[in-house]
Order: structure tokens, then sequence, then C-alpha cells
């Protein structure tokens, strides 16, 4: 049920996964919807809804990364950055929570699934202080786009780029990105069976 789906929704999107990375996708499912069940690392309860509301809501951004090294700062279970680490193996991702139940889970899934180009982190966004800048910080969780910019400014590379999962996006806050940073482009993004605005938002310090 959930790998035809998956497959459906690939379709739709114009994007191609191998066998092996839908049934990591599905199998990354399955185990989110079993965890929750006792550690609630989601509000989202259907493995349906899960498969659409957090795996194609993080694979719609995949096209548009740019480099090899990307942070995925307050992942949660893991997203964007697991379903995006399945569907691009050659990417580097790291995923940083401050919750240890969220990394536990995390290891868990890298372990059954064999996904071997990520790396999970425990720690608060502020105090983390990478050995190696990155080309891309992803954020899908910030409450506003000023706070991510705020608190993640050090860890991308010179002529790094942030980018922020939206979903509506206002006035007021793109009016608040703070000075030193330039907003690159605006897209809007189409996830199926979502009739929910997404935006992703790219941005890089100038």
């Amino acid at each position: 049920m959930l790998a035809a789906q998956l497959s459906d929704y690939l379709a739709e999107m114009d994007i191609s996964a191998t066998e092996l990375q839908q049934k990591q996708l599905v199998g990354f499912v399955e185990m989110l919807n079993k965890w929750n069940k006792a550690y609630n690392l989601t509000s989202v309860r259907s493995p349906e809804q899960m498969l659409i509301r957090h795996v194609m809501d993080s694979l719609v951004v995949s096209p548009y990364l740019e480099g090899q090294r990307f942070i995925d700062v307050g992942t949660g279970p893991g997203l964007p950055g697991i379903p995006l680490a399945i569907l691009n193996p050659d990417k580097e991702f790291v995923l940083l929570d401050s919750l240890g139940k969220r990394i536990r889970f995390q290891k868990q899934v890298q372990f059954e699934l064999k996904i071997n180009n990520f790396t999970s982190i425990e720690s608060r966004v502020e105090a983390y202080q990478p050995e190696q800048k990155f080309d891309g910080v992803l954020s899908r969780a910030f409450a506003s786009i000023a706070d991510m910019l705020n608190w993640c400014h050090h860890l991308p590379k010179e002529n790094g780029l942030f980018y922020a999962l939206k979903g509506q996006l206002t006035a007021a806050e793109l009016t608040a990105i703070p000075a030193e940073f330039t907003l690159v482009d605006t897209i809007t993004l189409e996830v199926p069976k979502l009739e929910e605005q997404r935006h992703l938002l790219k941005l890089v310090k100038v």
C-alpha cells in the first residue's frame, strides 16, 4: 500500500528513486510509525499521512540542493534529513537535534535501513561548532526565518546557502530577515495530496 503510494507520488513530482531507495523510504515511515507509539516523535499518526507530510514534504526540496555537505538543524526524527539522505547517497548530511530520543531513533533507522551518509548529533544549534562548515543549512521546523539565521549563522561555509522550509509566508516574516542576509530565491513547492502552502527560501550571508 505505502510502496504503491510512494511510487505514484514520486512520479507525480518527477523524482526518480531506485527500488532500494523506495524500500528505505517506506521502511523509514514504518519505523517512524512504530516508534511514534512509544516515543511521540510526531503529531502525525497515520503512516499514509507520514508519507505525505514528512517524506514527500522533505523530498520536494531535493532538486534545489547545491553542494555536497548539508546540516539539518532541529531535525526532530530526521526531517528532512533522512529522506534527503536516502535520495542523495552522493551527499553527506549531519542531523542535529537536542533531544536524545530523536537521536536514538535516527541511529536505529541508520542501522536497520543501512543508510551510511548521515551522522546524528545531539546538541543545541548554538553550541554546535563543526570542524568543517557546510554547503547548505536546512531547516523545516524553525519558528521564524530570522531565528534560524541568527542561531545558524556560524554553520555554512562562505557562500553556503540557508534552505528554510516554510508553510505560509507573511510579509512581516520576510521584512524581519536580518540585514546581513540576502534572500536569493523563493520557490513555491507542490506536495502531492497536500492542500497547504509550502515554500522554500534560499538565503545567503552577505
